[in-house]
C-alpha cells in the first residue's frame, strides 16, 4: 500500500475522528496522509464551520480548516508525511476524483448538518456508494477506541456470494495483517422459507445441506488470501439469518467491520447493495466498503 490516505475534512467533531482512525491507520502501513476539503462544503451541509469569519474567502475558510486537522493529526503521530488540499468543488465529486489515487477514503459520518437525526450523511454515503477505492466510514458514536493500536484486535470481513469479486478479501486480509488482529470471515445462510415435502429431504438434512454449502463458499473465497498472508488468524463464521443482521451481530466491539459492494460499468448512481447499506448505517465500528469487479 503506497498510495496516501485520504481524510474528507470540514472541521466537525467527525471529520477530526476520520483524521485520528487514517492517522493511525497511516502509521500502520507506512503511506502518507492527504486531507481533502472542498469549498462548497459549507452548501451542502448548511452551516459555516464554528468560529470562521464571515468576511473570509471559501479558500480562507479552508485553508483554516485544513491547518487545524493537520495540526491535530501531528499530535497524533509525527513520523507521517501530511499534505493538505483546498478544491474549488462539490465535495462529492473531490473526493471521488482523489480516491482515484489513493489507497482508501476515510470519512466521519456526518459533517456539519443540522440533520442530527440522520444516520449517514449525503456525502459519507454518496463516496461510499461510488468510489473506485475502498471507503471507511466513522461513526460518530461507538467508534472511540477503534483505532490501529489494536484496542479491539478484531476485523469482521462479510463474505458474499460466491460470483463477487475478491477485492473486499484482499482489503481485510491486509488490514488485518498490518494491524496484527484477528480476522473474522462471516457469511451468512437461509433455508427455503418452504420445502416441496415430496422432493426435498428431511428437515434436518436440508439445514445441513445449506450450513455445508456457505461453509464451501467461504473456504472457496478465503483460499487464496489464506495462502497469500499464512501469518493472520483466520476464524470462519457461518450464520444462519439474514446477511445484514448476522453482520451487525458479528461486528460488536470488532476493530473494522469490511464489506463488499459490487460496482457495475457505465452506470453513475449509488451502487451499495442492502448488506452494505445496513452496515454502513448501523454498525457500531468502523465500515470499510470496498469495490467489487468481476
Amino acid at each position: 500500500m503506497e498510495l496516501p490516505l485520504v481524510v474528507g475534512v470540514d472541521g466537525s467533531c467527525s471529520s477530526l475522528r476520520a483524521v485520528d482512525w487514517a492517522m493511525d491507520t497511516a502509521v500502520v502501513h507506512g503511506v502518507s496522509l492527504r486531507l481533502v476539503h472542498a469549498f462548497l462544503w459549507q452548501r451542502y451541509e448548511a452551516v459555516e464551520p464554528a468560529g470562521a469569519p464571515g468576511r473570509h474567502s471559501a479558500r480562507a475558510v479552508a485553508e483554516n480548516i485544513l491547518e487545524a486537522a493537520a495540526r491535530h493529526a501531528r499530535r497524533r503521530a509525527q513520523e507521517v508525511e501530511i499534505s493538505t488540499l483546498a478544491l474549488p468543488e462539490d465535495p462529492v465529486r473531490a473526493l471521488l476524483n482523489e480516491g482515484r489515487n489513493a489507497s482508501m477514503v476515510v470519512l466521519g459520518s456526518r459533517g456539519r448538518s443540522r440533520l442530527a437525526g440522520l444516520l449517514l450523511g449525503s456525502v459519507s454515503l454518496a463516496v461510499a456508494a461510488r468510489a473506485d477505492c475502498p471507503v471507511v466510514v466513522l461513526h460518530d458514536e461507538g467508534d472511540e477506541g477503534n483505532d490501529a493500536s489494536g484496542t479491539r484486535p478484531r476485523v469482521v470481513l462479510g463474505v458474499g456470494r460466491p460470483d463477487t469479486g475478491p477485492q473486499a478479501v484482499r482489503f481485510a486480509f491486509r488490514e488485518a495483517e498490518a494491524r496484527r488482529w484477528a480476522l473474522y470471515a462471516v457469511r451468512a445462510w437461509r433455508r427455503p422459507a418452504q420445502d416441496n415435502a415430496d422432493r426435498s429431504p428431511p428437515a434436518g438434512e436440508t439445514v445441513r445441506h445449506h450450513r455445508e454449502k456457505a461453509a464451501e463458499v467461504l473456504e472457496d473465497a478465503l483460499a487464496e488470501s489464506q495462502r497469500d498472508h499464512p501469518r493472520v488468524e483466520v476464524r470462519p463464521q457461518v450464520t444462519e439469518g439474514l446477511a445484514g443482521q448476522v453482520l451487525l451481530d458479528a461486528s460488536r466491539g470488532a476493530g473494522l467491520l469490511v464489506v463488499g459492494a459490487r460496482r457495475a460499468h457505465g452506470y453513475a448512481g449509488l451502487q451499495l447493495g442492502r448488506v452494505a447499506h445496513t452496515a454502513l448505517h448501523h454498525a457500531g465500528c468502523p465500515v470499510a466498503v470496498v469495490p467489487q469487479r468481476g
